[in-house]
């Protein structure tokens, strides 16, 4: 934190940055992109024009990110920034909230959006890799009588599913909120993200018989106290699990259904950066916050997924 107000004492100096990393080679427009732009305006809030006849739009470091339209300082989001950084269980808007001397609404908001620039889906792994799938969700014996009424069945129905895989050689991951767990999805999954002469190796869930026909498919069968036979385990992806699980218990107390997936992409991305020095995982989320939006009135809308309180 020393070093952080060090860095950046005041908004100018974040601002600074951000638009070093933004425009590496100099301002450019951020509705058409064009390099002849007008600096230092003299506007409150807009301190660049655009030239270009066809464009001639004032725009600020803020304009075509996250942050557009965002009243709170450049400083306030590279604090929430470093934050979110560096706790492994991440960060409550209540924490957020306090640190930073804004509303609970705010800090949850700004949370929100540095889930979202964080958020960037991988492509086909290769090589040797490790699907599973987990169940997430608060035990059913917590819930209030009345709820535990309208939930019919047993386990975790009630629970969210996130499918996940790992790539051995880079030890990276890439998870997502799934509706289930039959082969249509799970298999759907799998195909989205290893390549043609990937190796798979899962447990023995039936929803993923018949991967063999596609791909080198191996399963270790659990229910009988298999976990490791040769090179089949899939022990890599279910540790990857354990931070998450302990922020939903310890951090968060619950995950809504309609904001699952954004902690799931901040799990990813924390786990995918976690060798790296703390200033190249900020500057990556600088970088992510572009061309990336998330409305307030999105964000709040319900759409039947939605559980009631904020995490």
């Amino acid at each position: 934190m020393v070093e952080l107000f060090r860095r950046w004492p005041n908004d100018a100096t974040v601002e600074a940055w951000f638009v070093e990393r933004r425009w590496p080679d100099g301002v450019h427009c951020a509705h058409c992109g064009s390099a002849n732009v007008q600096t230092g305006a003299k506007h409150k809030s807009m301190p660049y024009r655009c030239r270009e006849k066809e464009c001639g739009k004032r725009f600020s470091a803020k304009t075509g990110t996250v942050t557009e339209g965002s009243k709170l300082g450049f400083q306030v989001w590279m604090i929430a920034t470093y934050l979110l950084s560096t706790s492994l269980k991440s960060v409550s808007s209540m924490k957020l909230h306090r640190d930073l001397n804004i509303n609970q609404r705010s800090a949850w908001f700004l949370a929100h959006h540095l889930r979202v620039a964080r958020t960037e889906r991988e492509g086909a792994f290769a090589g040797s890799i490790e699907d599973d799938e987990t169940y997430i969700g608060g035990r059913r014996v917590n819930m209030p009588k009345a709820k535990r009424k309208t939930l019919t069945g047993r386990g975790s129905v009630w629970k969210t599913v996130v499918a996940r895989v790992k790539d051995r050689k880079t030890n990276r991951v890439t998870a997502t909120v799934v509706p289930s767990t039959d082969a249509e999805t799970l298999q759907g999954f799998i195909r989205d993200h290893a390549g043609e002469d990937a190796v798979i190796y899962t447990d023995e869930h039936g929803a993923y018989a018949g991967l063999g026909g596609e791909f080198e498919h191996e399963a270790v069968n659990r229910s009988v106290g298999e976990y490791v036979r040769g090179m089949a385990h899939t022990n890599g992806i279910e540790s990857f699990w354990s931070m998450p699980k302990r922020a939903h218990k310890g951090t968060f107390h619950k995950f809504s259904p309609k904001h699952f997936d954004r902690y799931v992409q901040e799990f990813s991305g924390r786990h995918n950066a976690r060798d790296w020095d703390t200033i190249d995982i900020m500057a990556t989320i600088a970088n992510g916050a572009v061309d990336k939006q998330l409305r307030y009135k999105d964000l709040i809308a319900d759409n039947g997924l939605s559980t009631g309180a904020r995490s």
